[in-house]
């Protein structure tokens, strides 16, 4: 769905249906940080930071960042630093708090089950970002965009109050060179750490070649698997074998790209089918494979309850009514490399035009590419950045072409858009899977907007009220 459109209200209201609800735990720190500087309506951020169990660290983003009453249309939003490897203890903490605040919100009220989804790509955040949904009691962890290998082990470490490290993706990384980022509980909490709950671990995997890698070689039990098809939203696992575009440029999937369903019955471990099973008929379907059944996430991206700024919500709801809703799987568009799903949309950056008219700059970091400087050190360079700075930094020219700026087209999404210093402000940059075409079919006549609820109670009308079948 993109950072921010799976928030605290989605996951607190698919668990209120007795499904697992799934916060996106990508760029939580800037997205409470802009929450707070637009006057946190409904107090909602401050309520679950009072109930922050670390003291100090609370005040301390409130000091730096809630603004009473909200900033001015007109104003900027105050940055914040960049994700690194070394992190300051004021990212820490609004990394950490972060996590928990969006966690805990989305528990409250009730006893349903809680997940977080992060990206294996975005790997600086990641041992701060689990301490916190952990200190909040998420009970899943969901990642895929990479191979999460070490992550199991982690979220074992973490749960007994232990120190943890994950080793980063660096390019041009000598042999047997290593760079780390670090962890420790015990010294955030400032005293003895916590034992915190374990949380289940699923691997989202597009084969069953990459699950199986999961299984032998990751550092920690793997207590399940999301299998994701190539028309999910967001990014895509790219197709295997020889790369090869369609006339209209995206990416060509083919046999070699369907997941072996019995190669995951084998494992005996459950596993969900994503991408394009957001109906009745497909999680019917799915159990009958030996499924636990189905992860939903374009349905649900645009209820009522998702983070999309309501005006585009309705724009794209529209869009699909009238079988206009088109998504391009754009395989230049990200700076991870993998291919990315966006919604055509006027007035977006999905406008090839719109996005080169657009200033480049980087400024949120979240996708950055770790590199080795000729000293030694660790250097960051962003594809989507200005041109002449990846290419100083080592980057390859032909890299940048075609990239577009994925962070601050999300948090625009949210209604978060930075406004630079010319009185420019970001555009939108909408993904989905291609099941907005038909998301439309959600609404009751008559009707412009639906609510998770309505999703749940949809997705299930096919199920017998006797089978299990979670969504």
């Amino acid at each position: 769905m993109g950072a921010g459109v799976s928030e605290w209200r989605l996951a607190n209201a698919v668990a209120r249906c007795g499904q697992l609800g799934v916060v996106a735990g990508t760029a939580l720190d800037i997205i409470l940080a802009r929450r707070l500087q637009l006057g946190d309506p409904g107090g909602h951020m401050r309520r679950a930071l009072a109930a922050f169990p670390v003291p100090g660290v609370a005040q301390r983003i409130l000091d730096r960042y809630f603004l009473e009453g909200g900033k001015a249309a007109d104003a900027p939003f105050r940055s914040k630093p960049m994700p690194n490897a070394a992190p300051s203890r004021a990212l820490d903490d609004l990394t950490v708090a972060s996590n928990f605040v969006e966690v805990w919100l989305a528990k409250e009220g009730h006893s349903g089950m809680v997940g977080v989804n992060y990206l294996e790509k975005i790997q600086v955040p990641t041992l701060p970002c689990l301490f916190g949904a952990m200190l909040a009691g998420v009970s899943t962890v969901c990642m895929g965009a990479g191979i999460p290998l070490a992550i199991p082990g982690i979220l074992d470490r973490l749960a007994k109050g232990l120190p943890v490290e994950l080793r980063l993706d660096v390019k041009g990384a000598q042999e047997g060179e290593t760079f780390m980022t670090r962890f420790d509980p015990s010294e955030f909490v400032g005293g003895p750490a916590p034992t915190l709950e374990r949380p289940k671990f699923l691997a989202i995997v597009s084969t069953a070649i990459v699950a199986n890698v999961m299984l032998r070689k990751a550092t920690g039990k793997v207590d399940g698997f999301v299998i994701e098809g190539p028309k999910a939203g967001g990014h895509n696992a790219p197709p295997r074998g020889r790369p090869a575009l369609s006339e209209e440029g995206e990416p060509v999937y083919g046999k070699r790209d369907v997941p072996n369903l019995q190669d995951f019955r084998d494992y005996e471990i459950p596993f969900w089918l994503a991408g394009s099973n957001g109906n009745p008929e497909k999680l019917v379907e799915a159990l009958a494979e030996g499924a636990a059944g189905i992860q939903v996430g374009t349905a649900f991206a645009f209820s009522n309850e998702s983070g999309f700024e309501p005006e585009w919500k309705a724009k794209i709801l529209k869009l699909s009514s009238e079988g206009k809703a088109e998504v391009f799987t754009d395989p230049i568009a990200s700076p991870t490399g993998f291919p990315f799903k966006v919604v055509q949309l006027d007035g977006t950056i999905s406008d090839n035009a719109v996005s080169k008219a657009r200033n480049r700059v980087c400024d949120l970091g979240y996708l950055r590419h770790a590199y080795r400087r000729d000293n030694g050190k660790l250097g960051w360079r962003c594809p989507s950045e200005p041109q002449e700075n990846y290419v100083k930094r080592g980057g390859d020219l032909e890299n940048t072409v075609g990239r577009k700026c994925v962070c601050n087209g999300l948090l625009a999404n949210l209604g978060m858009a930075q406004v630079r210093k010319d009185g420019t402000i970001e555009l939108p940059m909408f993904t989905s899977g291609d099941d907005v075409a038909n998301v439309a079919r959600l609404l009751a006549p008559g009707a412009t907007s639906y609510a998770a609820k309505d999703v749940v109670e949809y997705l299930l009308s096919g199920v017998s009220e006797t089978a299990s079948a979670p969504v």
